[in-house]
């Protein structure tokens, strides 16, 4: 992660939560009390951004507050293990609590659902990939768990790397004008990728030399099938509503890649606390 766009959106979250200050804990403690806390797991989970996320929330607040004893990224842990000791003012600790739970919780929680993923797939050598459908000022955030979580990065936005969609090749008219169109215009270090939802289609890719064949929501059958006719002339990604049901029997069918929207768009927030230690 960039350190300074990361410090730069830790300060937005925490200028949202804080306003014109903590009314409560400015109330009752001076800038003088000192304390410590502890985040735990209420659940088992894989850790993520413990270390690089909520203890820099605290570290945007006040650089002398300690951050200690921070478990590392992809860590699996079980309800009631430590991911970190905060200590220092008492005011910042309060005012940096639900900012720094609340990405440590989601991170942890993308992390966890990756890992399972990436589990169900293993031994077939397929890479699990997220997508770009993360939560608007998180993507950096988001994409970071998944890799925490074992898994592997798709493009993080719209200059890293050519993918040519159902609506391109609408508007556009056909698959081998979209690519002939494209080719004009990128670097030859650029790869393309087209995405693709019939056979039929993936014989025009095939026909164009496409450096990525996306298998679109293709039932397993046809995924074997296409499999077979691409026959190692380009990477296949398969994507479209993959689930921890379903994602092996995808892997098994002969793909590269396995991206999936759920990793990022779907994971449930992992419970995690902070505890007053002293």
């Amino acid at each position: 992660m960039d350190k300074n766009l990361l410090r730069s959106r830790l300060q937005e979250f925490l200028t949202e939560d804080i306003g014109r200050g903590d009314l409560t804990s400015e109330s009752i403690f001076s800038d003088t009390d000192s304390g410590c806390a502890s985040l735990v797991a209420r659940e088992e989970c894989i850790a993520a951004g413990a270390r690089r996320v909520a203890g820099e929330v605290f570290h945007v607040l006040n650089p002398r507050v300690s951050i200690t004893n921070c478990v590392e990224d992809g860590t699996q842990l079980q309800p009631g293990d430590l991911l970190m000791t905060v200590a220092g003012p008492v005011i910042d600790l309060l005012k940096g609590e639900r900012v720094a739970l609340n990405l440590l919780q989601r991170l942890c929680g993308i992390a966890t659902l990756t890992g399972k993923f990436v589990q169900a797939v293993e031994g077939t050598g397929v890479r699990v990939t997220d997508t770009r459908k993360t939560t608007p000022g998180m993507r950096m955030f988001e994409k970071y768990a998944v890799r925490a979580g074992g898994g592997s990065n798709h493009r993080f936005n719209l200059t890293d790397g050519v993918l040519i969609k159902d609506n391109h090749i609408a508007a556009c008219g056909s698959i081998g004008e979209t690519v002939r169109r494209t080719r004009e215009q990128i670097p030859h270090t650029i790869k393309i990728e087209v995405e693709t939802d019939t056979l039929k289609q993936v014989e025009e890719c095939l026909a164009c030399n496409v450096d990525i064949i996306m298998l679109d929501n293709m039932d397993t059958e046809t995924m074997i099938r296409a499999v077979q006719m691409i026959n190692g002339k380009a990477l296949v990604e398969a994507s479209g509503g993959v689930r921890l049901e379903t994602v092996r029997e995808i892997a098994e069918t002969g793909v590269d890649i396995i991206s999936i929207g759920a990793l990022t768009h779907s994971a449930l927030s992992c419970d995690i606390g902070m505890d007053w230690v002293e």
